[in-house]
């Protein structure tokens, strides 16, 4: 019997032991669960976190690529720098800075058409520069090659004692048939004088006349 009691004394003690064991068991918490669930949840805020720190970031680098655009054409554009009494040394706001950077976008095209036109005038002028040197290099050459020529040509003063007995003899007809009593009449009176004193055939006379009376002169 006291063996007996002795066994049923440690089987209650180890029954004891094992129900103490489980119930503590069951009453401690699963350490593996909240340590997943205590790190998953400030992993979902920081992402977010992160997220919305991205998009600010970025948002603010946008924000002052923008401010640093403006600030880059109010100091090319020269007009924004002539700035109005009425607003004074406040900043220019957007919208201004916009309208005069345009404003001045025209004036260079019209300054860009300008010019090509200049240039376009003047690449002209140069061709007629090298033409009219291409013919004095002709005349210097032929006149070097035949330093005789020309010896025999008439002055300048022969030239317009022909062009003036020519003349003269168109005024005296032209006095003598153009009438001046009103326009009308001076109009109709110069159509007929042309008609009939400066044909061809006339003006050949003429010429003809004079170089004749000049060359009695002369020789």
């Amino acid at each position: 019997p006291a063996l007996f009691m002795e066994n049923a004394r440690k089987g209650s003690i180890v029954s004891r032991a094992n129900s103490i064991g489980s119930t503590s068991a069951s009453s401690v918490p699963n350490t593996d669960d909240e340590d997943s669930d205590y790190h998953q949840e400030p992993y979902k805020e920081s992402y977010k976190d992160r997220r919305r720190r991205a998009h600010t970031q970025a948002e603010q680098k946008r924000r002052d690529a923008i401010k640093k655009g403006y600030d880059d054409l109010q100091a090319i554009i020269p007009t924004c720098e002539q700035q109005d009494f009425s607003i004074g040394s406040q900043k220019l706001s957007k919208a201004i800075v916009l309208q005069k950077t345009i404003d001045y976008i025209q004036f260079l095209h019209k300054e860009k058409k300008k010019q090509e036109e200049e240039v376009s005038t003047l690449r002209k002028d140069v061709m007629a520069l090298k033409i009219m040197k291409v013919n004095y290099e002709q005349i210097v050459k032929a006149h070097q090659d035949n330093p005789n020529e020309g010896k025999d040509q008439v002055s300048d003063e022969v030239k317009f004692n022909v062009f003036q007995g020519i003349m003269d003899s168109l005024f005296q007809s032209f006095n003598a048939s153009i009438s001046v009593t009103s326009f009308q009449e001076l109009s109709a009176c110069v159509f007929s004088w042309i008609e009939e004193h400066c044909k061809p055939q006339t003006l050949r006379d003429i010429v003809i006349g004079v170089l004749h009376q000049l060359k009695s002169q002369l020789y």
